[in-house]
């Protein structure tokens, strides 16, 4: 495949995925497509343990491309189409079996903060906003936007956040839960590496991956299913070298040479 709004950096274990789609990095068919296709190869990449998404120049990603939308107007199964593409995208990166981190190096609108809310982590510079425009068109929010704010929030927020289509300073999204941590404008991708490091440096991916799953799976079923998967997954541990390694390791008081296998 043909890689032209995208664009990979390798870092030790480390892979930032790049989004650039001038002037705003905006989410065409084309970048979803592009996007889906980087995230299910590094899905399988044994040297990529963690993925960093964030944008080219001052945006991160400003929505969807809106005048896409023309070619959808009177045609319902091309709105579905649309819908159908950004949601796969969202959630191929929220079950990917890797930590995904989201340095939002600008601003993150529409489904550009869909995208982030798809992240396991996600950073935002002191200068970034953040919202969800789309009534504005409209239009709704479509690439999991009124599913996952919601969760994340609570619905008197998400609800809020919506029907107002009001912009959120970074330090506002932090109080929300939508980010986690704000960092100067010129630190974003040195604090998005730092803490993907620390995510999975002296860590199996055996466990990490293990993890991942329980947490996002688990959010959307009853307890006693997430319960029952996660003594399945802590069981399965038991049957993996890196177990063995990290417990002896554990006991000789010494760093564990993980194989993650």
């Amino acid at each position: 495949m043909e890689y032209n709004y995208t664009k990979v950096i390798k870092e030790n274990f480390i892979t930032i995925v790049e989004v650039n789609n001038p002037p705003a990095n905006m989410l065409s068919s084309a970048c979803i497509d592009e996007l889906r296709a980087r995230f299910n190869t590094l899905a399988d990449d044994e040297e990529t343990r963690a993925v960093i998404v964030t944008g080219a120049g001052r945006f991160f990603i400003a929505g969807a491309d809106i005048k896409e939308f023309l070619s959808a107007l009177g045609d319902e199964e091309k709105g579905l189409a649309m819908a159908e593409a950004g949601q796969a995208l969202c959630n191929e990166i929220e079950t990917m079996n890797k930590p995904v981190v989201a340095a939002i190096n600008g601003p993150a609108l529409g489904g550009g903060l869909e995208l982030a809310m798809s992240c396991h982590y996600r950073i935002a510079s002191n200068s970034a906003t953040l919202g969800l425009p789309e009534l504005k068109l409209g239009l709704l929010p479509t690439f999991g936007g009124t599913q996952r704010l919601a969760r994340i929030t609570g619905t008197a927020n998400a609800l809020d956040l919506i029907l107002t289509s009001k912009q959120l300073s970074a330090e506002e999204a932090v109080n929300l839960g939508i980010i986690q941590l704000v960092a100067s404008e010129n630190e974003v991708l040195e604090t998005a590496v730092a803490i993907a490091n620390t995510l999975v440096e002296g860590k199996s991916m055996t466990s990490v991956s293990r993890v991942v799953e329980c947490i996002i799976q688990g959010n959307q079923e009853p307890l006693d299913d997430g319960l029952k998967r996660e003594r399945e997954k802590f069981a399965e541990l038991f049957l993996i070298n890196d177990a063995k390694e990290g417990i002896q390791a554990f006991i000789e008081k010494r760093k564990p040479d993980f194989l993650h296998s």
